[in-house]
This record gives structure tokens, sequence and C-alpha cells, in this order.
């Protein structure tokens, strides 16, 4: 018997890069979310950003309706992203209605109810024709109210009155001592429940988005790490995939004759790994630099991901044995992204990565090197993190070189990075120094190729000025 489909739960996407995978497709459909979380962790960005890419990406207008910040302000704090509310606003796309709520003010009376700002909010949303809605935020609205029959009532009428006016709704607040929010019952009502969390770990800060509950939807269930830059919010959603990733045939170049001809069909297959590890100053980087330079003559976009070396330093150090990586790195076929592994967390790397690569579309991905982020994660961390990222290289169809420091040439699964990556990576190149008579010799020795014959011997090779070239075995 044909089983039939499940009906589709209507969602609302989001506008958030990352958030829609997470959600299965976005909000709740016509239905309220709240957003909470402590200050400072993104709630009010992530009501903007919901609002303007509904009218820009979707044809949907909508209402921001704030009891903190008013219209001239919030224009004012997320231009810098890109966000011109107050084009939105002439355009009659857009409204922001600003209501002042003084705690003093108020009079609890069992009169005391919503009924005016209902009015307000249902002129604005008809003015406009809007389909979404975000209330930010509703601590100032029932702030000064102490009687809890009164604020329970009104805030379920509220939730309420939104779902039969059938816009989809955000409506963020302050997180609570014992509860997800202040009055601890928002999240009761809400169909979707989204906390935002912003924490410091040993000096370095992390963004963390987790779905609490989500009415008649399946979910992530995980914490997903996201970040707010130039370009507003974007979810890193990436999880555990599945090893269904399509494999290639074609054979690539890895920039040098000498080393494709250790292989059997003198080259790697397109799509697949390669790690690269050694001591310091047995020639990982320029071995990468090999491989950026073999994607740029193909005419591939090519992303290089440094955690040791300026742009400028590692141009000028490749150029130093043949390398020329300038002309590339101007006409914006090779992009090099330089910063230091403390500048933030772990998944914060794996985000950044995430984005460049969906900007840049890269064929070609290297990070030099990998071993850089053990300083700011533990072992499980950085293992968990490398997975996710050579999991999320391998569904992409990139092709993608890893380098790893080791403190001695024959220790290696005492090291992290390689214990986490030697066994997902295609091909495994180790590269070492030794000295023989107080003259110190570079050997190469290719560890593993899936799929691909090698050469089984260790190969010793010198760096001249026109660069790597690997003698002949005996």
């Amino acid at each position: 018997m044909r089983r039939e489909k499940p009906e589709v739960f209507p969602k609302c996407k989001t506008g958030v890069d990352g958030l829609d995978e997470i959600t299965g497709g976005g909000f709740p459909k016509g239905r309220p979310t709240l957003i909470c979380g402590s200050a400072g962790c993104g709630k009010t960005l992530m009501g903007i950003q919901f609002l303007v890419k509904g009218i820009t990406d979707f044809g949907e207008p909508g209402v921001f309706m704030s009891f903190e910040e008013s219209a001239r302000d919030l224009a004012q704090n997320v231009r810098s992203l890109g966000f011109d509310l107050d084009k939105l606003i002439s355009q009659k796309k857009l409204r922001i209605d600003h209501i002042r709520i003084e705690k003093t003010e108020i009079e609890e009376t069992g009169d005391y109810d919503l009924e005016a700002l209902f009015i307000r909010l249902n002129h604005a949303i008809d003015s406009i024709g809007a389909k979404r809605v975000v209330l930010d935020t509703i601590e100032s609205l029932f702030g000064g109210l102490d009687n809890a029959t009164i604020l329970r009532s009104e805030i379920r009428r509220l939730f309420q009155w939104l779902k039969d006016k059938g816009v989809t709704t955000i409506i963020t607040g302050e997180r609570g001592e014992s509860s997800l929010t202040r009055q601890g019952l928002e999240e009761y009502v809400s169909d979707c429940v989204i906390l935002l969390d912003f924490r410091v770990i040993d000096q370095i800060a992390t963004r963390r988005l987790r779905i609490v509950k989500y009415r008649g939807s399946t979910h992530g269930t995980n914490e997903y790490p996201f970040l707010i830059d130039e370009t507003g919010i974007s979810v890193l959603p990436i999880t555990s995939l599945k090893l269904e990733h399509k494999t290639s045939t074609e054979l690539l170049s890895y920039g040098h004759a000498g080393l494709d001809k250790l292989f059997e069909k003198e080259g790697f297959y397109r799509g697949t790994s390669v790690l690269i590890t050694g001591t310091a100053g047995t020639s990982k980087t320029t071995l990468a630099s090999y491989f950026a330079l073999s994607s740029c003559q193909r005419k591939e976009s090519t992303l290089f991901f440094s955690f040791e070396e300026s742009p400028d330093q590692l141009v000028r150090n490749m150029k130093s044995v043949g390398i020329d990586l300038k002309s590339y790195l101007k006409s914006g076929l090779l992009f090099i992204h330089s910063s230091r592994p403390s500048l933030q967390g772990l998944e914060m790397h794996l985000l950044v990565l995430n984005k460049l690569i969906r900007e840049l579309k890269p064929r070609t991905v290297i990070i030099d090197p990998i071993s850089s982020l053990v300083t700011v994660g533990n072992t499980s961390e950085v293992r968990a993190m490398l997975v996710r990222l050579m999991d999320m290289l391998k569904v992409n169809q990139i092709n993608a070189l890893f380098t790893s420091l080791t403190h001695d040439g024959f220790s290696d699964f005492n090291d992290v990075t390689v214990d986490a990556v030697s066994s997902l990576a295609d091909t495994w190149i180790r590269v070492s120094n030794d000295e023989k008579k107080d003259i110190r010799s570079r050997n190469l020795n290719i560890v593993k190729s899936r799929g691909m014959g090698h050469s089984n011997q260790v190969h010793e090779f010198t760096i001249e000025g026109k660069g790597i070239k690997i003698k002949k075995s005996d």
C-alpha cells in the first residue's frame, strides 16, 4: 500500500541564512514566535532582519512595534548592515510604531486591558497590508503589572489576537532567572520558541541559537552558532551529515609535476580532501600554495584560510620559491582570509568559513594549519568542528587541503587534529626534516590515497628558487 505524504506545515521563510534549514522551512505562518535571550544577544536585530528580508525577498510588508527604541534610533542602528528602513517606510512597505510606556503611569485595575494596543496595531497592519509583525520587547508592555491573573490573561489575549489576525509574528523577550522569559508564560503560549545566547568562554565570545519548541513541526534540536556581521545574522545549520555526497572521477593536478608522478593516475580526484602533516619548516605551506596555484590556473575560485600569515606575507614568501600568487589575488580568483585562531571560537571560525564559501563559491579550499585550532578548544570540540568542516566541503564537492603541525615526524597519531582528520582525509602526505652527517634533508611520503595507487617510498626533496624539487628514488 502506498504511503501518503504528510500534510506540510505552513511556514514563513525567515530571511536569516541557515535558520530556515534548522526550522524546516521557517517560522510558523500566521502564528507567534517568541525569541528570548539576555541583553545584546541579537533579538531586535533578528526581528528587523525578518521584516526587511520579508519585504525585499518575499514581497511581504511588515510592522515593527517598539516599546523601547524610536524609529530613528532603530534605523541608525541597522543602517551599517545595509538595511535602509527609511526607504522601506517611504515606500509604505514597512511601518515602525514606537509606543512609550512608563511603568509609573500604569494603574492596575480590574478593567486593565490591551484594547488600545490592539486598535493601534490593527491600524498599522491594515494601513500597509502587513503580513509580518515584530513586537519588541514584551517586558516593556507588562513590566508594570504585578497582578498575575491580569498579566496571564492579557498575554494570552495578545497571542490569540495575533493568531486571529493571521500575521506571522515575532515577539522578543528578556531571559528570566528561572524561566526562558521574565514572566514565564510567553514560552507556553507561543507556537515556536527560540533561545539566543551570548556567552564568553576562556575570553572568547560565541553566540548560539537553540529551538526550544516548535508546535506541529520537526526541527533541529542542537545549539547552533550564529554570526552577526556587516550583512546581518547568519546561522550555521550543519550538524551531522549523511554520507551521501557524490563522487567524481575527474583528475586534477596537485600543481607540481613531481608530486603528481607519485600517484598512479598522476593527480587527485575532484572533490576529495588532502591532509599534509609535518613539523615546523617542512614546507607544508609551500605544498599548499602549489595546490592553490593549480586551482587558479584552472580558472577556479580558490579560498585560502591562513591562521599564521597575512596575505602579503604569504604572497611574498611563496614568490621566493617560484610560486606567484599575486596576480590571482588581484584578479579575485584567489581570496586569502587571514586571522588568528584566538579571534573567535571554533564554531565561529566554521561559521565564517561557511559564509565565505556561500559568497565566493570556491572550487578549492585550503586551511593552513588546522592544528592552530587546538588553542581555542579542547580535544572533543576540535574533533567535532573538523568533522563538520570536512562534511561541509564534501557535500559541496570542494577540493580541500589541510595542513597540520606535528611535534615530531612520527607521532602524528598523538596529535589532536591529525587524529581527527587523518581517517577522514582521502589523501595523507607526511613531510619531515632529518639530519644526516650534519646536513638537513627534507623527506616526503604518502601515507594513504583512497582509490588511487601511489608510491610507498620515502622521497627526498629540496627547496630552491624555482620551487620544490623531488629527487628520483634509487
